[in-house]
């Protein structure tokens, strides 16, 4: 709001200084109508490369477009939704705003967001594939559904691993036409610990919720349905089950996973890992970039596809850009995302954040398909995702938050069975989507 307070000024400083050269009003409207169309970008890259790509891109489009002129606006992951919510109920959000496509189902039924639906460019649409388009389309809180958002990076879970560990172990080295099925998986786990030096495998489960349900998928375990009606309730029943079960195991029936492990995030176990204290790494594509910057001369590392169950679906969410409903200028915004977003650019900001773009164009750059840091196996993951099911569900927020986070984690320090935490997910969960339901 104080950014476009001072431009407001500015503009009103230069109206009166081109009126007094000119000595009439008639200069001072001349001068204003030349103004470039002015439009807030708020971005939440955070990663140094990334940073440098977004205001890389900024730049190159206000080079080409003295017209239409995008100011970057830093933002951070950690507040952004909060901070939306003030500048929308305060009539002054940015005109641009990136976020990640569950937090967009709220505020497109809440009328802040505008329906993209008519106004994407053909080339644009027709190069991000429809699942991830799936992704950024809800109801619009009066009962008809738009596009919120143009999908742009995700994110798979792969494997890290030690190579010389893996060699040394002689397994199956899995490729994305041949992953490993979970069971080999849980096999090659119990063949690379040695009791009381290594694990084979850590689990960091600090933040449960969203690992386990997009790897269910896995198995077909969705953790919600909804009925004819529209009805969405929780279930956990045999398909939910198998990641749950296969996990749990290998933390205290097969003893290859490091049961201290639990209560890390993601990189936490990095440490440990370039140790030798473990030699597999469940984790989400971006965390390559640390490995590369932060490994030990030497270490040998190597990035796995996804495993296999019955597939290998995993559930998919998306960063976005979107465009305020309160924009003065959506057909300019427009412009700058469909310039921001096409393939090349999608490159480069895919590599600045070590994810994986929507676009086919840059699905295809050689960029981001090398052999070089895991690229091809990461890019390659890209077909396996598919909507995550929870992106539809009113009140996920509360039950991940409320119910599933701290019955999954109890249920992962062994404090409880699979059957109680079933019954905790359930019926704890279906009253917290009760009070959700329209």
């Amino acid at each position: 709001m104080r950014v476009r307070t001072a431009l407001a000024a500015a503009a009103a400083a230069l109206v009166a200084l081109t009126a007094a050269a000119c000595g009439s009003g008639d200069g001072g409207g001349q001068a204003t109508s030349n103004e470039p169309v002015r439009l807030q970008f708020l971005s939440l890259a955070w990663q140094k490369e990334s940073i440098a790509a977004n205001k890389q891109l900024v730049a190159e489009w206000n080079n080409a477009n003295p017209n239409i002129q995008v100011e970057y606006v830093q933002g951070s992951w950690d507040n952004v939704n909060d901070q939306l919510v003030t500048s929308f109920e305060g009539g002054d959000p940015p005109d641009v705003i990136h976020d990640d496509s569950p937090a967009l189902a709220g505020f497109a039924s809440r009328g802040y967001l505008l329906d993209l639906t008519p106004k994407l460019p053909a080339e644009l649409k027709s190069d991000i594939p429809q699942p991830a388009w799936d992704t950024v389309t809800f109801g619009d809180g009066r009962g008809g559904q738009g596009v919120y958002g143009v999908p742009f990076l995700q994110e798979s879970q792969v494997i890290i691993a030690n190579k010389k560990l893996l060699e040394e172990a002689k397994v199956r080295i899995p490729t994305p036409q041949e992953p490993w099925t979970w069971d080999e998986f849980a096999e090659i786990a119990k063949k690379l610990t040695k009791p009381g030096d290594r694990f084979g495998v850590a689990w960091g489960m600090k933040s449960p919720v969203n690992r386990v349900l997009n790897l269910a998928l896995n198995f077909g375990g969705t953790f919600f349905a909804t009925d004819g009606s529209g009805k969405t309730t929780v279930k956990v029943g045999p398909q939910e089950r198998e990641v749950l079960q296969r996990i749990h195991d290998q933390l205290y029936t097969d003893k290859s996973a490091d049961p201290s492990a639990l209560g890390m995030g993601t990189a936490d176990p990095l440490p440990g890992f370039y140790a030798g204290k473990y030699a597999l790494l469940p984790a989400g594509v971006y965390l390559r970039q640390q490995v590369v910057e932060q490994a030990p001369e030497g270490f040998e590392w190597i990035t796995l596809p996804p495993l296999k169950g019955t597939t290998s679906e995993q559930g998919a969410t998306s960063q976005t850009l979107s465009v305020a409903a309160d924009s003065e200028h959506p057909d300019e915004a427009l412009k700058f995302i469909s310039f921001f977003l096409n393939g090349a650019n999608q490159a480069k900001l895919a590599k600045g954040d070590w994810l994986l773009p929507t676009s086919v164009k840059a699905a295809a750059d050689p960029s981001i398909t090398g052999t070089e840091n895991g690229w091809d196996v990461a890019t390659a993951s890209a077909k396996n995702l598919v909507v995550a099911p929870y992106l539809k569900v009113n009140g996920f927020d509360e039950w991940k938050s409320k119910v599933a986070t701290p019955v999954l984690q109890e249920y992962f320090a062994n404090k409880i069975t699979l059957d109680q935490a079933a019954t905790r997910l359930v019926d704890e969960g279906n009253k917290v989507l009760e009070r959700y339901a329209s």
